[in-house]
């Protein structure tokens, strides 16, 4: 008979190493039936047999065959993935009982001061049961359903609440309309019988009244105050002139329109000088204006004339060569100058100011030749430059309207009236075919000549106003002053737009109409800034070359003569007027 031993252990006594390589013994199958097999096996016989007690020290815990068959539910779970039974959801919890916690202590608590139960109030009714209750004393229980409200729905001033029959501040007491009709004495209808805080306490008998004479002198007074002032505003004012030279007209009858000849270069000429240079020093002022000088214009084509508008309300023509004395003033506005345009031959001149006229003007006698007004102010004038279309201009008014007058019937012809914002300059492109206008609205505008639509709008959301634009001489592009301190320009042929890589920075304007110039060859851009200075720019790199201190106060216009290389005439709101070469 032999049996299959799956493992033995045999224990030592010799010593430690003995026995941890005792433990370690080989499983051997051996064979039960050898005596000689089983001898090394048999105990012996000199020591004692020993039995040893099993301890375990392991706490008794819930394995997972325990939890599953549901022995044990942790009460802290919030989500349980079985269905357990009910004695398993209703067992006392295990762990040890804290004696200390109070009943308070062991409440439910999700936030400090105890625990809030969800519910859904509306915040306008909240805040008004908390106003009614800070006020009167009493709100609505809101464990009570509102649909069935009665004395006992309320807390706190219970009395108080039936007294206002339960009204809540928002809508006890006397409406303010009420309030203020009844104090200012009645209806809106009944205005012509008040008789003012006073009233009351006015005898009828008493009543200070003026008598029958008084009465008439006071009228009188009234209807003169009244007539002074409508005919201050209607009224234009008085023109005049003052010559400040001796003879109007040189030995061969030639007045001062006439172009001369002898000042070293040809201004008759048609062309641009071929190379131009930056102006280092100042060479002439003209002073005469006593307030700041809005705007200055050169004698067309040969620029040997300077006419120049003044806050001062006068308009002033200087010579530009020679002596370079001041001609001729012209006196008829009664309000500061805001523009002024040439014709094409210069033997007129419009000029624009706030008192709301535009008047037509003869260069060479100092006569005003018409009136035109449409009770708005005019920001900006303009001739058309075609040689049959000289008798039509047109104005940028304060109303967001650009208006066209005919100069030999006074009368408005035209309205182009689709700017938001009042129109700030008009300036004529593409062989005078059309014009490009610029507004308070932040836009640019595109017109056909006398068609009352916009066939090309401008307007981006980074685009800032543009008070003041130029035409290139070469007419190709629009230098228009941006409101951020920046000179944008414009293609001012076909699709007007905005090329990205000529942007001329470095100045500061913000606020300030300043006028931009070219120089004749477009090899510069001139431009005058809040400080006063003088900016010139190179038109290829865009860099700003040259910055000049020109004038104490704002420098609102910069012009480069067209036939000098080098000459740049500059105005500011300090009243004077420079030259630079």
């Amino acid at each position: 008979m032999s049996a299959t031993v799956a493992s033995l252990v045999s224990y030592g006594s010799d010593s430690d190493s003995e026995n941890e390589s005792n433990l370690n013994t080989d499983v051997e199958k051996v064979d039960l039936a050898d005596p000689d097999a089983m001898a090394h096996l048999k105990p012996l016989k000199s020591v004692p047999t020993m039995s040893v007690a099993v301890l375990n020290s392991a706490p008794e815990v819930a394995v997972k065959e325990a939890v599953e068959t549901g022995t044990h539910l942790d009460p802290s779970l919030k989500e349980v993935t079985y269905n357990p039974t009910f004695e398993t959801m209703f067992a006392p919890e295990f762990g040890p009982i804290n004696p200390f916690k109070s009943q308070q202590m062991a409440a439910p608590r999700n936030m400090l001061s105890g625990y809030a139960e969800p519910a859904h109030l509306n915040d306008f009714m909240f805040e008004q049961q908390r106003r009614t209750f800070s006020t009167y004393g009493y709100a609505l229980d809101p464990s009570v359903d509102t649909h069935q409200v009665s004395c006992s729905s309320y807390i706190g001033a219970v009395d108080e609440a039936e007294k206002n029959k339960g009204l809540t501040v928002f809508e006890s007491g006397q409406k303010k309309s009420e309030k203020r009709k009844k104090i200012k004495g009645g209806e809106a209808g009944e205005i012509d019988n008040f008789l003012g805080p006073w009233a009351k306490y006015i005898d009828e008998k008493d009543g200070a009244k003026p008598s029958e004479e008084e009465q008439k002198e006071l009228d009188e007074i009234i209807a003169k105050r009244q007539k002074k002032g409508k005919n201050e505003e209607d009224a234009p004012a008085e023109e005049k002139t003052i010559l400040h030279v001796k003879d109007m007209y040189d030995y061969q009858g030639r007045s001062y329109l006439h172009v001369p000849q002898d000042v070293g270069i040809n201004l008759r000429s048609a062309d641009a000088p071929d190379k131009c240079y930056l102006p280092k020093k100042q060479i002439h002022v003209w002073s005469g204006h006593t307030k700041g000088v809005s705007a200055i214009r050169l004698f067309p084509s040969s620029g040997h004339l300077l006419l120049s508008s003044s806050m001062d309300c006068k308009i002033k023509l200087w010579e530009v060569y020679g002596e370079r004395r001041c001609i001729r003033t012209f006196i008829g506005h009664s309000k500061a100058v805001r523009d002024i345009c040439f014709n094409n031959t210069g033997t007129q001149f419009l000029s624009a100011a706030y008192d709301r006229y535009l008047k037509l003007w003869d260069t060479e006698t100092g006569q005003c030749i018409s009136r035109f007004t449409n009770r708005k102010v005019p920001y900006c004038v303009k001739f058309n430059p075609d040689e049959d279309k000289q008798s039509l201009f047109v104005a940028g008014m304060s109303d967001k309207k650009i208006v066209q007058w005919d100069i030999r019937t006074g009368e408005v012809v035209q309205e182009y009236d689709r700017h938001l914002g009042a129109v700030n300059t008009i300036t004529f492109v593409d062989e005078n075919r059309r014009f490009v206008s610029t507004s308070d609205d932040k836009s640019l505008r595109v017109w056909e000549w006398d068609i009352p639509v916009d066939f090309k709008y401008i307007a981006e959301p980074s685009m800032h106003s543009m008070p003041a634009v130029t035409l290139s001489p070469n007419g190709k592009w629009l230098a228009c002053q941006s409101m951020d301190n920046q000179i944008l320009i414009f293609g001012a042929q076909n699709r007007f737009r905005l090329n990205k890589k000529k942007v001329f920075k470095g100045h500061m304007v913000a606020g300030y109409a300043c006028q931009v110039d070219f120089s004749p060859d477009m090899s510069y851009v001139v431009s005058g800034d809040a400080d006063g200075k003088l900016n010139i720019w190179d038109w290829k790199t865009t860099k700003l070359y040259h910055r000049i201190k020109a004038h104490d106060k704002v420098c609102i216009s910069a012009l480069w003569h067209p036939h000098e290389t080098s000459k740049v005439i500059t105005c500011g709101w300090d009243g004077q007027i420079k030259l630079w070469d």
